[in-house]
């Protein structure tokens, strides 16, 4: 049953997929103009949650843009910029950076990147009470609001064991595990050939320093969501899997179905 069941699960995503795309053909036809409004989130969660497997999937979903402030900085750093530099120092220290340093970066994005015309998923941002309500009113100065906060949850346990075996392919942003998800070749990017790498913040020690930092910035903004109705946790330990089944969940909430693809095709 266990393959039977993994193939049903396969086809339900193609089929989701399926009318996710006709959903938007329809709107567009119609002239409904949600569907150029795409979607507004944030994803909430600590390093090694998941937001970085989930949030491509909302994106292919929505076509629009995935914000990782996490990304943004390595990036920064790998350029040697200013703002990368001071960046290292501060995550080679277990630390998280800087609100001033961030803000600037997202906001270029919202208004530049044309994926973002989209939608968009921030991802690491807000990380203060502050930050969600200057969020909250730059949107409103466009006439939106955010849709979703939706928070990934994990314990601080598990985290480790995921965290300290984590590898990256520089280029591409791709991740590995050497125990749960290892690489075809010892340390090196299937895709490619080339050499993967072990972040330096990627160990036990620095990642407790985060995990202190993080939940004691992250737990007002989550209260914060909370007020205002647009909060939802997701137990983050299940299967990647099932993770995305419960944000397809949310996601469903807000956007009611006029009929799946397999109705039309039967008749049903």
């Amino acid at each position: 049953m266990g393959i039977i069941d993994d193939e049903m699960k396969k086809l339900q995503d193609v089929v989701s997929g399926l009318e996710d795309r006709v959903r938007r053909l329809e709107q567009r036809q119609s002239g409904d103009k949600s569907s150029s409004e795409g979607v507004r989130m944030i994803l909430i969660g600590p390093p090694g949650a998941g937001k970085g497997t989930q949030a491509p999937k909302i994106k292919e979903k929505f076509a629009c843009c995935h914000l990782a402030t996490g990304d943004m900085l390595r990036s920064q750093v790998a350029k040697k910029t200013t703002l990368g530099r001071e960046a290292k120092k501060i995550m080679d220290a277990g630390g998280l950076v800087s609100d001033d340093i961030v803000i600037g970066m997202i906001r270029e994005e919202l208004e530049n990147n044309k994926e973002c015309k989209g939608g968009f998923i921030l991802d690491g941002f807000p990380r203060t009470v502050a930050q969600a309500e200057s969020l909250d009113k730059m949107l409103s100065d466009k006439n939106q609001k955010l849709q979703h906060a939706v928070e990934l949850q994990i314990d601080d346990a598990l985290l480790v064991a995921r965290i300290t075996g984590r590898l990256i392919h520089p280029a591409s942003g791709r991740s590995y595990h050497s125990i749960f998800n290892p690489p075809k070749s010892a340390m090196k990017d299937d895709i490619t050939g080339e050499p993967l790498i072990q972040r330096s913040d990627d160990n036990a020690d620095a990642l407790k320093k985060r995990l202190v930092t993080y939940h004691a910035q992250t737990s007002p903004v989550v209260g914060y969501y909370k007020n205002t109705g647009i909060w939802k946790g997701i137990d983050a330990s299940q299967e990647p899997g099932q993770v995305w089944g419960s944000l397809v969940k949310i996601f469903d909430e807000k956007s009611p179905k006029k009929g799946g693809i397999l109705s039309k095709l039967t008749g049903n």
